[in-house]
């Protein structure tokens, strides 16, 4: 086996393992969530009948506390999801071969087509650094976003007789990316590793260059305006890079929260045909989940490439390996 196969084996069993640590992280937050909706249920609510039966609820409902650990319909289909993929990565690498066919081919052409995207767009030298993130998130945002669409998954569990049929109050699995909870953990995840890279690529001074460091030739009074100005936009670029996690998780959660409130209210609106209407939104939600999680992995990749490339527009190079 070469060199550039067993690298890539490896890339195949670590993007998966690191979405593990994307559902661990969104489960604390979850945990939290948990705990929070908890306190607020204790105080005393006015409830109003006519909102009872409107759409899916936005917060994550609590099914289970083993421990006094909270667990939530959305931290079940985040492990389930997580695990069904890794146990996909073992089956797929565990015999490999020559000619791939199966679970293996099939693993292949989605790590070999995401590859050659990536190197497109950020070049091959962060590709080699980056590819485990960006390779996963795309994969587990994919995974979770048409895990959401199996029939069962926010219909089955606990409710009430209401006026047009069952109403499911308390589903038993809910939509991962529905919960701002876990877009939150996946945007977070990577604005440490943007960091992390950041400083890695170009290091402290050439980070605090690429935000403050006047862009051109000047000289004279024009030379001392132009620092003036950049220093200005650069506090600016701060502030736009806090908020990118923000931006991040609410595209996200927003997109996917939408279509399930979509497919909620087609199946509610004529009850007798419930089954029927929701079919072509179904379609159109497969290529929503599809295309969230491109946005999602291409617009981190942008944000990496900006900050790690030198004064010439390109990626600064290292001798450093993660």
């Amino acid at each position: 086996m070469s060199r550039r196969q067993m690298n890539r084996d490896g890339r195949r069993r670590t993007f998966f393992l690191c979405a593990l640590l994307i559902a661990v992280v969104g489960s604390a937050l979850g945990a939290g969530s948990a705990f929070a909706a908890t306190s607020e249920s204790l105080s005393p609510t006015v409830t109003m009948p006519e909102l009872e039966d409107a759409g899916v609820s936005r917060t994550a409902v609590e099914i289970a506390r083993p421990f006094g650990f909270p667990i939530t319909n959305s931290m079940v289909v985040t492990w389930v999801v997580a695990l069904g993929l890794v146990v996909f990565a073992q089956i797929a690498t565990r015999k490999m071969k020559p000619v791939p066919d199966g679970a293996q081919n099939l693993l292949e052409w989605v790590v070999g087509g995401l590859d050659g995207l990536l190197e497109e767009i950020i070049g091959p030298h962060l590709v080699k650094r980056t590819f485990w993130f960006f390779a996963t998130i795309f994969i587990f945002i994919l995974a979770t976003n048409w895990f959401g669409l199996i029939p069962g998954v926010g219909t089955i569990g606990w409710g009430h007789a209401g006026p047009h049929g069952f109403k499911i109050d308390q589903p038993l699995l809910r939509g991962a990316n529905a919960d701002l909870n876990l877009t939150l953990a996946m945007a977070l995840v990577f604005f440490a590793c943007w960091i992390v890279w950041a400083l890695q690529e170009v290091g402290p001074r050439g980070f605090l260059k690429e935000l403050f460091a006047p862009k051109g030739e000047t000289t004279g009074i024009m030379k001392l305006v132009m620092v003036v100005v950049f220093f200005a936009s650069g506090c600016l670029e701060i502030i736009s890079i806090l908020f990118r996690p923000v931006s991040l998780s609410f595209r996200l959660y927003g997109n996917i929260f939408a279509g399930e409130n979509m497919l909620d209210t087609m199946s509610a609106m004529i009850p007798s045909l419930g089954w029927l209407l929701p079919i072509p939104f179904y379609f159109m939600e497969l290529l929503v989940g599809l295309v969230q999680a491109l946005v999602f992995m291409l617009l981190t990749a942008v944000f990496t490439l900006l900050i790690c490339q030198n004064d010439e527009g390109t990626p600064a190079t290292t001798t450093t390996n993660v």
